[in-house]
């Protein structure tokens, strides 16, 4: 058992395959109460059998969880605060890249299942998180950010524009450090503590959409989801990471984030996306 995870619950969205079923595995081993939060029951059942038998850890359960759908986000969330128990760490893993579409709502699909969804289900789940202080908020991004020149909020509302959705990819991915960033500046870090994160360059399924050929050339030198999982391990369970809350972590450590990530754009990103988010 780990003092750091032992008897504290910890959620991971998407943690049915990739570096999310790894992190989910892993604190499973290390004592956690592990919620894995994902789009299918039987999808999920195997890997729940599976990290209760390779853990001896029977506390896993499964959240049914669409976050592309902000009705099945809610629906989530709902079942969450009703159960009344504490939440320590929620691992905002779930992620897609280079499918294009729209939401269930009408957003890019990208920035409205990497973004809009886990800014939903987890300023829903802030006050849950609060009172299981100390908490954390862990936001799986990546350094595609880096790519994207800013939040083109006029493009948000309408199917994805590039070929490959590889632009859009970064933009949601700036989207996830800007709402970790303002996410930070809202709650005090000795409540909740919230970073973002860069995997690496990962070989996982979050490129299952990419077209086939284009996929094979892009993860034929990708570390795998083992090595992934590596910082989001670190930055669920580290001790003494108040100090840190809204910084980016890579390789387990922290890095400078993109320019282009400001506390002025990143105010106008929560705005928007509480509209957005907003029940009619």
């Amino acid at each position: 058992m780990d003092s750091t995870t032992d008897g504290r619950t910890f959620l991971v969205t998407g943690a049915n395959t990739g570096i999310g079923r790894v992190t989910a595995r892993e604190l499973a081993r290390r004592g956690g109460r592990v919620v894995l939060a994902c789009r299918s029951a039987e999808k999920t059942t195997p890997v729940i059998d599976d990290i209760r038998a390779t853990t001896d850890n029977d506390d896993v359960s499964f959240l049914e969880l669409d976050l592309a759908d902000l009705t099945s986000v809610r629906r989530a969330g709902r079942t969450l605060l009703e159960d009344g128990e504490p939440l320590h760490v929620l691992v905002a893993n779930a992620g897609l890249a280079g499918k294009r579409g729209v939401t269930t709502q009408g957003f890019e699909l990208a920035f409205g299942t990497n973004h809009l969804g886990h800014f939903l289900f987890t300023t829903m789940l802030c006050d849950l998180l609060r009172s299981s202080a100390p908490a954390r908020v862990v936001v799986v991004s990546s350094d595609s950010h880096y790519q994207a020149k800013g939040i083109p909020f006029d493009d948000l509302r309408r199917s994805t524009r590039s070929i490959t959705g590889l632009r859009e990819y970064a933009v949601s991915k700036l989207a996830n450090v800007l709402f970790a960033q303002e996410l930070a500046r809202r709650i005090p870090a000795s409540e909740v503590t919230t970073v973002a994160l860069h995997p690496g360059v990962i070989a996982s399924d979050v490129w299952r959409q990419v077209p086939r050929p284009v996929r094979a050339i892009m993860t034929r030198r990708m570390a795998s989801v083992e090595q992934g999982a590596q910082t989001s391990l670190y930055c669920a369970t580290a001790p003494d990471m108040e100090g840190h809350s809204g910084d980016y972590f890579a390789d387990c450590q922290p890095k400078e984030p993109s320019a282009v990530a400001t506390p002025a754009l990143a105010a106008e990103l929560w705005k928007r996306s509480e509209a957005w988010t907003a029940e009619s």
